[in-house]
């Protein structure tokens, strides 16, 4: 006894213990120790659990976590308890220490727990010693604020000697390649769950010669990414399987009616392997003991009466949850869902199912969680949809057309914890019901048209629970009270309302988005805004009416988004960005802040976008912007900036996509090594005193030089949609969520000379370019009829001279063109686009220009449109015939160049989906054009079609 008391002793002596958890561990009796047991008959040490009591989750509280956790180190002393069965280390923080090798000398151990420990590093293969061992943990998923100490096994051959072991999990522990997992395990008689999620399994046999394992009930191989073209034929062998889940991988083919031989399947989930494809075998709704199915994302793309087959069989009386989302899914809900009486998880999101909600699903009384967002379903929901779900708790209808008409004096039978019913329609009026749901923790009323106030008892029923609140996108007026009270709430969007008077005051510890952009807060920012939200990562109070200068605990650590943008906002930008080292966007445009960019505004290297825009900043840009190197936008436009522009921005901003300096006091020449910034998609240098010739090198910009744009988002940051102001088409336009779709370069209002450059014709991807006001001389070149997605072209007030040329013609995406004030003549060429610019001011100040639109003829048609007296009535009757071709053949080469125009435009809406979705939602920003009209009308007449 002795010596197990000297072991513990050894053992705590160097561990690190903040909390004197073990303060118990004193006295001669170490059997009455905190986490010690002994066995009764002999009084040796049998169990050592010291997992940490304050077990954390990403909800939890992660000071008490670390508080009460054990670290230090784990020393051999520990080998004095010869008797030990039971160790627990679990929960802890060990910052990355390995597991010893001492701890496979443990003969007599039973059960060994080391998960979530903070260990990690190579796992000792000597813990194949532990023939006694029936139950290992080493699951070693982090959580998100918990720094990740990754473990690995190099050969798994030492799983196989663990010959008693009944029970493994090694969730997140890095399987290197090679590591023989499955020929480990089917080594082992004795095995009854294994659990090998995110574990970097990449490959999985598709046959093994013999099945030992056939004691199996539980296989969870979720989030490996396993490439196979089959679901393995070995699995269905196992009748004694219970529990598999191949979710998040890449399993490929169809679910073989061999699925069917698992008749103790209790838990199926194949969600997210979309190369799994095909029809759903009619056998798996003979799985008579089913309870989960997890059958999202896996491309079935089917009507959902197609699958009646499937789940009219016995399934239908076992079934607990039915996972379905993402699936392509279309057609209307069927009656026979009505039949799942077990049912109390349905999940059917992201298809594209219609209709209205049947009156059958209401026989679901057991339903707690109901999962219908983004989908297509429209009609009337009333009280009696939900009458019989007494159990309901949440509830997602968001993304559909569905009106939810509840009296103001209903009293819903459930009382919710999330409900999700964005872009549904429950106004104008705020619904009272909501009154009486005393336990909602997540709230999504966006985009309801709700056009009233909110009631006084909103902010005090929420107080205590509300974690994740949106309102926004509605017409609710008023003003914020104080929200201090809401001290459980992370998330809170506002935005784009009608609130107004000062901006609430708020104290939350585990704050992490604001958004009350797009209101009419006025006054000015609290001064302690950032210490009263220590955990806040997106701050945004863009366009509002807010005065004043920008307080300095806006500089907190945790930031990565703040926008303060469109406000009345004064004084000099804050100088306290040392501290800022998770800052990725900056937006402080349109304001009437003043004096120079701070010198430390770049500390860290992680910011991505900064918009310093409209503003009344001045002085030189300063050398400090060079270190933001993952710079991905810079718009310091529309400000007094002087100097000239620095050669650092081409050698250092490599990421750059967006340059904006329009509109300051900027001289000198352009740097050809901005052409060195591969990303870069927009660059406007216009309206500033730039000299000097364009540089040939500027038709080297490789993302302006694709056809498409390959940029995914400028920002990456999930909730922020990078906002930029665009001159095109002769106007400002405002390009938020699809800003990756302009490809745009603009020197406009300097004073430029030379040459246009003909390396500019390489750049196909350009949609806007604008050189206009400068001094440029030369020829439009033959190449620009390169640019083929060119949609606005602005070449005026120039010296340009020679004809336009005919290649012009090409561009039948052109809804735009300017060429007035300069020297050019000839005869306007016409065909596809050009004859849709019927307005002749596009031409004007170029004296040598005729034909159409202008009423200057050219000379060759006075020739051949003049009758010819000599030669009768039969010369003068053909002559006529010429001339009613030659005006046939006008309208159809208008017609023709209006049609190839079109199909310009549907030709890759219809094959390019990216663009498809992108383009319909900036056509109200490019409405000028006729065809552009009548593609909107055809894609809703279209989607309408294929909703009913």
């Amino acid at each position: 006894m002795l010596i197990e008391r000297n072991a513990l002793l050894g053992f705590k002596a160097g561990l690190k213990d903040p909390t004197n958890r073990l303060s118990s561990w004193v006295g001669d009796d170490c059997c009455t120790w905190e986490g010690v047991a002994c066995d009764n008959p002999t009084g040796h040490v049998v169990n050592l659990d010291l997992q940490n009591p304050h077990q954390f989750s990403d909800t939890g509280d992660l000071l008490q976590y670390n508080k009460w956790s054990l670290g230090g180190e784990l020393r051999p002393s520990l080998l004095g308890l010869k008797h030990l069965n039971y160790l627990d280390l679990s929960m802890n923080n060990f910052g990355g220490l390995r597991i010893p090798e001492f701890v496979g000398s443990f003969r007599q151990l039973k059960y060994l727990n080391l998960s979530r420990a903070g260990l990690g590093g190579l796992i000792p293969p000597q813990l194949g010693n532990l023939s006694s061992l029936q139950y290992l943990d080493l699951y070693n998923k982090p959580y998100f604020t918990f720094p990740d100490h990754e473990f690995s096994i190099d050969n798994a051959l030492w799983i196989s000697h663990l010959s008693s072991l009944q029970y493994l999990h090694m969730g997140n522990v890095k399987f290197r390649e090679g590591a023989h997992w499955l020929q480990a395990l089917n080594m082992l008689h004795s095995i009854v769950a294994v659990r090998l999620p995110f574990c970097g399994i990449n490959t999985i046999p598709l046959s093994l010669p013999h099945v030992n394992f056939t004691s199996l009930y539980v296989l969870d191989l979720y989030g490996n990414f396993i490439h196979s073209p089959m679901m393995p034929g070995w699995l269905f062998n196992i009748s004694s399987l219970e529990h598999l889940d191949l979710s998040f991988n890449d399993i490929r083919g169809i679910i073989p009616p061999a699925i069917n031989n698992l008749a103790s399947l209790k838990f199926l989930d194949l969600s997210v392997n979309p190369s799994l494809e095909g029809k759903i075998p009619a056998a798996l709704g003979g799985l008579c003991k089913m309870q989960h199915l997890g059958l999202s994302a896996i491309n079935i793309s089917k009507n959902l009466h197609e699958l009646d087959e499937v789940f009219t069989g016995c399934i239908k009386n076992s079934l607990d949850n039915l996972y379905m989302g993402v699936n392509q899914l279309s057609g209307y809900l069927p009656d026979w869902l009505g039949d799942f009486r077990m049912l109390k998880s349905l999940y059917l999101s992201g298809n594209s199912i219609s209709g209205s909600l049947p009156a059958s699903i209401g026989r679901l009384a057991g339903l707690a969680e109901l999962g219908l967002s983004g989908n297509s379903l429209e009609g009337v929901m009333s009280e009696e949809h939900f009458a019989n779900f007494t159990k309901l708790n949440i509830l997602d209808l968001s993304d559909n057309q569905l009106i939810l008409n509840l009296s103001s004096d209903w009293i819903p039978p459930f009382q919710l914890q999330r409900l999700a019913i964005g872009s549904c329609k429950l106004g104008p009026q705020f619904p009272a019901w909501l009154r009486t749901q005393e336990n909602i923790s997540y709230l999504d009323l966006s985009s309801n048209e709700i056009s009233s106030t909110l009631p006084d008892w909103f902010w005090k029923s929420f107080s205590q629970h509300i974690s994740y609140l949106d309102i926004s996108s509605n017409g609710i007026a008023g003003s914020v009270p104080d929200l201090t009270s809401l001290i459980n709430i992370s998330m809170l969007n506002l935005s784009s309302n009608y609130f107004e008077g000062p901006l609430p005051n708020f104290n939350s510890s585990i704050m992490m988005l604001v958004d009350l952009s797009n209101n009419s807060f006025s006054g000015v920012i609290h001064p302690s805004i950032g210490k009263s939200m220590p955990q806040l990562q997106y701050l945004s109070l863009s366009t509002n009416n807010l005065s004043g200068k920008i307080p300095l605990s806006i500089c907190q650590p945790n930031f990565q988004v703040l926008d303060l943008s469109k406000n009345h906002l004064l004084g000099e930008l804050p100088d306290c960005w040392n501290h800022s080292s998770s800052i990725m966007v900056m937006d402080f445009s349109s304001n009437n802040l003043s004096g120079s960019i701070p010198p430390l505004i770049c500390p860290f290297p992680y910011l991505n976008s900064l918009h310093l825009s409209n503003n009344n900043l001045s002085g030189k840009l300063p050398l400090s912007l060079r270190s933001c190197v993952f710079l991905g936008t810079l718009d310091l436009g529309q400000n007094a900036f002087i100097g000239t522009i620095p050669t650092w921005i081409g050698e250092s901003l490599w990421f750059l996509s967006i340059l904006r300096l329009r509109s300051n006091k900027l001289v000198g020449n352009i740097p050809p090594n901005l052409s060195r910034l591969s990303f870069l998609q927009i660059l406007d240098l216009a309206n500033n005193n730039l000299s000097g010739t364009i540089p040939s090198s500027f038709g080297n910009f490789t993302t302006m030089k694709v056809l498409q744009g390959t940029n995914e988002d400028i920002s990456n940051y999930p909730y922020y949609n990078e906002n930029l102001q665009v001159t095109m088409k002769g106007r400002d336009n405002e390009f938020s969520r699809f800003l990756l779709l302009v490809i745009a370069m603009d020197l406009s209002g300097n004073n430029l000379s030379g040459k246009i450059p003909e390396e500019l014709a390489n750049l196909l991807g350009l949609v806007s370019l604008n050189l206009s006001g400068n001094y440029l001389v030369g020829e439009i070149t033959e190449k620009i009829g390169a640019l083929r997605q060119l949609q606005s072209l602005d070449l005026s007030r120039n010296n340009l001279y020679g004809g336009i040329p005919s290649s012009m013609i090409a561009l039948t995406f052109l809804s735009y063109l300017n060429l007035s004030y300069n020297n050019l003549s000839g005869r306007i060429p016409l065909g596809n686009q050009l004859q849709t610019f019927t307005d002749p001011s596009i031409y004007a100040g170029n004296s040598g220009l005729c034909g159409f639109p202008l009423a200057q003829k050219c000379k060759d048609d006075k020739t051949n449109q003049g009758p010819n007296a000599v030669g009768g009535d039969e010369q003068n009757d053909t002559a006529m015939d010429e001339e009613g071709s030659e005006i046939e053949w006008l309208y159809m080469s208008m017609g023709l160049g209006f049609a190839v125009g079109l199909w310009a435009v549907f030709g890759p809406l219809l094959f390019n989906r990216k663009w498809r979705e992108a383009y319909f939602r900036l056509i109200d920003q490019v409405y000028d054009m006729v065809y552009v009209a009548l593609a909107v009308t055809f894609n809703r007449f279209k989607e309408r079609n294929a909703a009913t």
